[in-house]
């Protein structure tokens, strides 16, 4: 599933080529697209025909776009994509909705191979819609609150890795950059939150921000065709990857080879030795 820094790319995307254009037509061309809204299809297109698309907004893995003070939120889900390019171009088997607009201009299309992402329609949420409300703000956004997140996450009695998964703790954050940034903090993923120093902390927020940062700066990470950015391209951030994926290769920092264990039914990889399991941890 895209993290932060996807989410983000194709955000940065949206904003360049889809804010400030008007919205002409739209397609549903799948009855799942949809699915959360309840008005149905034809009423979901009524609402957002005609709309002026503001600026493309974020938080953590939800973006959303802005029109006429309602919101179009997105969720790309496992394979979801938002595609811009000539109106005219072939129609794929997986779009699954299409936005066209006023000046005639590159469309915008939502494809979804795997049909797990979703558009829902928002009234009034321009600013945050509320169904997203929940959500925790991510590390690079000036609402999150580093201290409040020490208190809540010391008053946690799980594995660290568990908590940085935790949407409504904190943000954007999912299984591949997880495992960077603990790496890039020294400290192994089955950690008791409760038995971590505020020192800890702050260096695994650190670590967070400067791999997401990296990882935006490269475009995301792209382990197939299913995440791309709105242009079709495929982010790079995989080339940079010190632990995530890289089982028995050695690590960047000191040779040891990494490891690769069971955690949610999905694995977590680590440095034996940068990031020393503990005597019982809270997998």
């Amino acid at each position: 599933m895209p993290e932060l820094p996807e989410v983000e790319t194709v955000r940065s995307g949206l904003q360049q080529h889809v804010s400030g254009r008007r919205i002409a037509a739209v397609q549903l061309l799948h009855p799942r697209v949809a699915r959360r809204d309840l008005a149905g299809p034809d009423e979901f297109a009524a609402r957002l025909r005609g709309g002026l698309v503001g600026d493309v907004r974020r938080r953590g893995k939800y973006l959303w776009l802005p029109v006429d003070g309602d919101a179009l939120i997105a969720h790309l889900g496992m394979s979801g994509q938002m595609l811009v390019g000539e109106p005219d171009r072939p129609l794929s088997p997986h779009v699954r909705a299409r936005f066209a607009f006023a000046d005639g201009g590159p469309d915008l299309r939502f494809v979804d191979q795997r049909t797990f992402g979703y558009l829902s329609f928002a009234p009034g949420g321009a600013e945050l819609p509320g169904a997203i409300s929940h959500i925790a703000p991510d590390p690079l956004e000036p609402a999150f609150d580093d201290e409040r997140f020490t208190v809540r996450l010391l008053r946690r009695q799980t594995g660290v890795k568990r908590a940085l998964l935790d949407q409504s703790l904190i943000s954007g954050v999912g299984n591949i950059y997880a495992d960077e940034s603990l790496w890039r903090a020294k400290l192994h993923w089955a950690r008791g939150t409760d038995g971590l120093r505020r020192a800890d902390i702050a260096r695994l927020l650190t670590a967070i921000r400067k791999v997401f940062a990296e990882a935006i700066d490269a475009g995301g990470t792209s382990f197939d065709s299913l995440y791309v950015h709105v242009n079709g391209q495929s982010g790079y951030f995989e080339l940079a990857l010190a632990v995530y994926g890289r089982a028995d290769q050695p690590c960047p920092r000191c040779g040891t080879p990494v490891r690769r264990d069971k955690f949610m039914n999905r694995s977590s990889f680590s440095c034996p030795k940068c990031q020393p399991p503990p005597r019982q941890g809270r997998w």
